[in-house]
């Protein structure tokens, strides 16, 4: 009992902690000088590299190239191979030649081996070899002494590898505790003489012996008398704090660094607190990439945070590159940058220190932003294709109380005539904080409760997080016990730590018999009280430990063979992967999933949404809301947004109006708040901010046509939602560090107003040679300038893409559901050209019907010489919509002396239509087309009437 209630009292110290802690407590998390391989990795200086390759081991077949490297310190051989991927990607693995026993190699990430292409080596001396990577006169050289390889175009370096020499690569080796260590510390001067005879065999003048067949048969010897390297601090034992890190395996990091001549910009590698270009790190720490549950972070800081995706993209005016480093293990990536400047060209300089594990990279030679998007893509698959009604707004607090108060807030929405989609309950709901569970007092019939919300077409996410109470009388506890499905800690023993019900353990995600019982769990007889609209949030799975090492597990605790050191950036997206998996087999697998995640990796896109973890109420935090989103977008990950509001601390009322406005703008769309702030529906502040909360939150549900198109274009292409301007303006400099603002697709520009006080913002509209349309008063702007906007609070500058057709629903309804067959309005942007292009896609909303059965509809919508068509995409397919297009509104337009409809059968039909001529809007009233038909409308002008406005109709 005693011990019993010593546990529950550091529960009780934990969890006043983190309710009251103002801002995060760094002395928690590491540092690179406190976690004892970057420390060392980092000690090692440029321009030394002791690795060089043995030409004479070269191995080549259709697909693959291995040669051997040697380090000339202690003579310890690496295995590099070579791939030329399909896609113009190369793919370059280093490992121990003969490891003690195996490494790991992430699993589950890439979603299949990836296709090669041949390679063929072009020419070959005693310096190194040239391959070439067949296209646009790319190759690959691989330089002997020091090694070193570089890729091409032409003339030009691209990207280099190892050209620092920052090559590091600790291999396995016996701890010094062993009997031949005792042997050696007793005869210390005999096996000093021994080590130099054989070292006397490796000296620069017996090169040409050393790669000789002879001297390959003698690796094996060469390897048993390695000289031994001096023990560090960290390396086979590790302190933080009051938390031990036992390392039975010893040193074990690699770190490469890799070159980017020319580059003076790169991005990438979330997730942190930071700018969306990646800063300088010289001089402080590197970006940290290890999944932590960090309380209230703090912004401009490269310190880990809930996820880590290690891929990171440089760009230029000329190319677009990136670097996808397989590793899941605790990684730093050191960034430096070298501006142009006093006649030298820029570099910037990428150095990856990883805890264990081997070198597996990936090289996305792009050379366009869209090519590097599909290229990644096709190694770790795309954005999963959520239902329609994810895309709409979600309402979430820690906690809603009970079964009533989910119906007062649900009611609340009607009263005052606001559209949301999903209410949210998080860990209170459950039975003593037993996942799977109700609270039997506070949520006695959920399934009323949830039946409730389904007759308005309304839905609900619980949570359920990975830690669970240990409780004999807990079924899901007892059955993960009895299969032995647990994590171990290093004693072979289940690993327990303390979180949110108190002692808990750990599933063994990693496990795929483990996750298949939990997607088992997710039925409907099996989860009591859920039903098919009940969805899922995984929260606290970095995984969170209160009492563990940096808030976390630690990583001498067992996943079968595997230390969790190895695996522990993948535990997250197993988790998510496991929780999607139970949501479709619940339904026969007929329904897509939505399931939020907070820790991710690489691959997390095909499972869900992510969110960008615990922000706070402050006008540093919703500006940080835009890079942490796009750098995310980059990486693959689309369906991302921020807590509206910030989950700490209260708002002010204009700043939640702000967040609001802004969050409408981001692909998830949630507001949630701390358990200790006040109710922030958005009705009670009042009659003036609920209505602009309300504009806000219908100007998303007008748009939700274009979202749910754009990320369908996600899940087929790869290509992100939310893009930073440079994506679509790649060779212009200007938007290279433009943070502030971004694109929708490539068609919708949004500059969020994110200063206290704003009277105005100053928003880039990018192109020259193009114009852009204020999507509320329809002024038309040139392109390639500044310009200046003054704001009220009613202010969200959005503005659309001269060129460009998108699809909105303007008629407003209680949910998304409710609005599935109303009519589209069509928004015609013309171009100086007087042409336009946009897509409208629709399917059922719901199902993988449009994947299994192809039935959606995807219509391509063009505008041309004074007419406007509708042609089908989806051939084959036999989808059918009651939707029709009840309105078409054309920007930049000049007024027609009549407009006609005519159908694939046709049939000519007028048109009504009026003419703003203040705006230049021309809007056709209830054109009557089907969504799904093909159809063409044309303007139709006198012989001297300018067909379009553009500047030189204007001046006629």
């Amino acid at each position: 009992m005693a011990l019993y209630i010593a546990r529950m009292c550091l529960v009780f110290v934990v969890l006043l902690l983190l309710c009251v802690t103002e801002a995060v407590d760094r002395s928690n998390f590491k540092t690179c000088e406190q976690s004892s391989f970057c420390k060392r990795q980092r000690e090692l200086k440029p321009g030394q590299s002791p690795y060089r390759v043995l030409l004479d081991t070269l191995e080549l077949s259709d697909s693959r190239m291995t040669l051997q490297l040697i380090n000339d310190n202690n003579k310890v051989r690496l295995l590099l191979e070579l791939y030329r991927l399909q896609g113009n990607m190369t793919r370059v693995k280093i490992n121990e030649l003969k490891p003690l026993k195996p490494r790991y190699e992430v699993r589950d990430v890439l979603i299949a081996d990836p296709p090669t292409e041949p390679l063929l080596v072009v020419t070959q001396d005693k310096n190194g070899l040239v391959l070439s990577l067949g296209q646009d006169e790319q190759r690959l050289i691989v330089s002997a002494r020091p090694f070193r390889l570089d890729i091409l175009k032409g003339p030009r370096v691209l990207l280099s590898l190892n050209s620092r020499g920052l090559l590091a690569f600790e291999h396995l080796r016996p701890c010094k505790d062993t009997i031949s260590h005792k042997i050696t510390s007793t005869f210390g001067g005999m096996w000093e003489s021994i080590k130099s005879l054989f070292s006397s065999k490796h000296d620069d003048n017996t090169e040409e012996v050393e790669e000789t067949e002879t001297s390959k048969k003698a690796s094996d010897k060469e390897d048993q008398t390695a000289n031994e390297e001096e023990d560090k601090p960290g390396m086979w034992d590790e302190t933080f704090k009051s938390h031990s890190d036992s390392k039975p395996n010893g040193p074990s990091s690699i770190s490469l660094d890799f070159s980017f001549p020319d580059v003076e910009h790169v991005y990438g590698i979330p997730e942190h607190a930071d700018t969306l270009r990646l800063k300088n790190t010289h001089g402080g720490d590197p970006y940290r990439l290890y999944n932590l549950d960090v309380f209230q972070y703090e912004l401009n800081n490269p310190m880990a945070l809930y996820g880590s995706v290690p891929v990171l993209i440089s760009h230029n005016a000329q190319r677009t590159m990136g670097i996808f480093w397989l590793n899941a293990a605790e990684t730093w990536v050191d960034v430096g940058s070298r501006t142009a400047g006093e006649g030298s060209t820029p570099q910037t300089d990428v150095r990856w220190i990883s805890e264990t594990g081997i070198i597996d990279v990936f090289i996305m030679l792009g050379p366009k932003p869209t090519d590097v998007f599909t290229q990644y893509a096709s190694l770790t698959g795309t954005q999963a294709f959520p239902p329609l009604s994810t895309l709409g707004y979600h309402q979430c607090r820690w906690n809603y109380n009970d079964q009533e108060d989910v119906k007062t807030v649900d009611q609340g929405f009607d009263e005052h005539d606001i559209p949301y989609d999903f209410i949210w309950l998080d860990i209170e709901h459950a039975d003593g904080k037993r996942y799977f569970t109700w609270d039997p007092q506070k949520f006695p019939q959920p399934r009323e409760m949830l039946q409730g919300l389904m007759d308005k077409r309304r839905k609900m996410v619980t949570i359920v997080d990975p830690h669970i109470k240990v409780d004999a009388d807990y079924k899901i506890h007892s059955e993960i016990r009895s299969k032995d499905l647990y994590v171990k800690n290093k004693d072979g023993a289940d690993y327990e730590g303390w979180c949110w019900p108190g002692s808990s353990g750990y599933p063994d995600f990693t496990n795929p018999e483990m996750r298949t019982w939990w997607a088992s769990r997710f039925a409907f007889d099996k989860y009591e009280g859920s039903m098919e609209n009940l969805y899922t949030w995984n929260d606290m799975n970095e995984p969170s430990v209160f009492n563990g090492p940096e808030v976390t597990m630690h990583k001498d605790a067992q996943h079968g063979s595997w230390e969790h050191r190895d695996v522990h950036n993948l535990y997250g997206l197993y988790v998510q992967m496991a929780t999607a998996e139970g949501l479709i087999q619940r339904s026969g697998g007929t329904e897509r999933p939505f399931v939020l995640t907070r820790a991710f990796f690489a691959g997390s896109q095909r499972y869900g949404a992510v969110w960008t973890g615990d922000n706070a109420a402050e006008w540093g935090h919703l500006k940080m809301s835009i890079p942490m989103c796009l750098s995310l977008g980059l990486v693959g990950i689309s369906f991302c947004g921020a807590d509206v509001g910030g989950f700490f601390k209260h708002p002010s009322t204009e700043l939640l109006v702000r967040w609001y406005q802004a969050g409408a703008y981001q692909s998830f769309f949630r507001g949630h708040a701390h358990l200790d702030t006040p109710r922030r529906e958005p009705w009670l502040f009042g009659p003036e901010n609920t209505a602009l909360i309300r504009e806000a939150i219908r100007q998303r549900y007008t748009l939700l046509p274009y979202w749910y198109q754009l990320l369908y274009s996600a899940h087929r292409t790869g290509q992100p939602v939310m893009r930073p301007l440079w994506v679509e303006y790649p060779e212009d400099p200007v938007t290279f560090g433009i943070e502030n603002e971004y694109l929708i697709g490539k068609d919708l520009l949004v500059h969020p107003v994110t200063d206290e006080g704003a009277k105005s913002v100053t928003a880039y509209l990018p192109g020259k040679d193009e114009v852009w349309f204020d999507v509320h008063t329809f002024q038309k702007h040139e392109g390639g300038q500044n310009l200046y906007i003054p704001v009220s609070m009613s202010s969200i500058p959005v503005f659309q893409r001269g060129g460009s057709i998108i699809t909105r629903k303007d008629r407003m309804r209680r949910s998304s559901s409710c609005m599935e067959n109303d009519p589209y309005t069509l928004y015609v942007a013309l171009s100086p050209q007087g042409t336009a292009e946009g897509e409208l896609y629709i399917d059922d909303f719901h199902t993988f019907n449009f994947e299994k059965q192809k039935q959606f509809i995807h219509m391509l919508l063009q505008f041309s010489d004074n007419t406007l068509s509708s042609r089908n995409l989806a051939l084959g397919s036999n989808f059918t919509t009651e939707a029709w297009i009840e309105k078409v509104i054309i920007m930049g337009a000049v007024q027609p002396s009549s407009v006609f409809l005519k159908t694939t059968d046709g049939v000519r039909v007028a048109v009504e239509f009026d003419f703003d001529s203040d705006t230049s809007v021309l809007t056709l009233r209830k054109p009557g087309m089907n969504a799904g038909a093909e159809w063409t409308v044309f303007l139709q002008y006198h012989q001297d009437t300018p067909k379009h406005n553009s500047p030189e109709h204007q001046t006629l």
